[in-house]
């Protein structure tokens, strides 16, 4: 069992500098505690590396694996946490190289990520990570049309509430054009394909975003645009029992019809986020 509370934080020099771990929940739990399931296919122990499980996987970082990936769900799901989370585990598997967290800094002030108990607020891992802070999508493209002229190339790049970052009205009137959003969310997501392709050349890259669902259905905003550029999503949904939501992994390079998959369990109680452990199911 793995427990989670929120961080504390200072920012020293683009440094995310850890000061103390602090309990708060997300949002109000539902009968004391709300329970979360956690489901992956294709991409063999991903799902571990949204998690301090004790365990290192060092191969899940390597080319053969994909290199673009989508974590979507509902407002207020721990999204943020799951992606702080994973690129703490993956700074921890490279001591050369750091992790590139970007984000909007209000957002992050006012809805800090969820921390393992287990992780030592002093931890040097925490020093590669690189918090870049951007506030539109232009400063997202700028970022990665830079990407090259790193001297060293990160080992993963994490982009908070992605879509966020794209203001319909200002797309609009950027490219006179009512579809404006879709056009720039188009020739951003170019770009990171292209700086990840570029960075796996000659190392290994990973880039994950988030974003959230519409309000209908379980599909990210944007699906039609996405699966074009990614092809391993990781999707929130609430199940069938009030509290409790589902993540199942969507590989559109999957051809079989009944797969095994791990899943991995975790609740959000009063304080803390527990990770209850990682169980195998079917998903037809």
């Amino acid at each position: 069992m793995c427990l989670l509370s929120t961080v504390q934080y200072e920012i020293q020099h683009d440094k995310l500098m850890v000061i103390i771990i602090k309990g708060r929940d997300v949002q109000p739990a539902r009968n004391e505690e709300d329970r979360w399931l956690i489901r992956y296919d294709v991409v063999e122990g991903m799902v571990e590396m949204f998690f301090l499980t004790g365990r290192n996987h060092p191969n899940l970082l390597q080319q053969n694996h994909p290199n673009l990936f989508l974590l979507s769900g509902p407002p207020s799901s721990g999204k943020t946490s799951l992606l702080f989370q994973f690129a703490f585990n993956v700074a921890a598997l490279h001591s050369k190289t750091n992790v590139i967290f970007i984000c909007n800094r209000h957002g992050l002030d006012s809805k800090p990520p969820f921390l393992s108990q287990g992780i030592d607020p002093s931890s040097h891992v925490f020093h590669r990570i690189q918090m870049k802070y951007v506030n539109d999508d232009e400063d997202i493209r700028k970022f990665f049309a830079a990407f090259h002229l790193y001297d060293t190339l990160p080992a993963a790049v994490v982009i908070d509430d992605f879509g966020d970052f794209f203001d319909n009205k200002i797309c609009q009137q950027r490219y006179s054009n009512p579809r404006g959003r879709e056009l720039a969310m188009v020739k951003s997501l170019a770009l990171c394909h292209n700086a990840i392709t570029f960075a796996n050349q000659k190392g290994c890259c990973k880039l994950l975003l988030s974003d959230t669902h519409t309000h209908q259905g379980d599909s990210p905003r944007f699906h039609f645009i996405y699966k074009k550029w990614i092809h391993t999503t990781f999707t929130i949904k609430e199940g069938d029992v009030s509290g409790q939501f589902v993540l199942k992994d969507r590989s559109y390079s999957r051809t079989d019809n009944t797969v095994t998959i791990k899943a991995a369990k975790y609740s959000i109680a009063l304080q803390y986020l527990v990770f209850d452990g990682i169980v195998q199911d079917q998903l037809e």
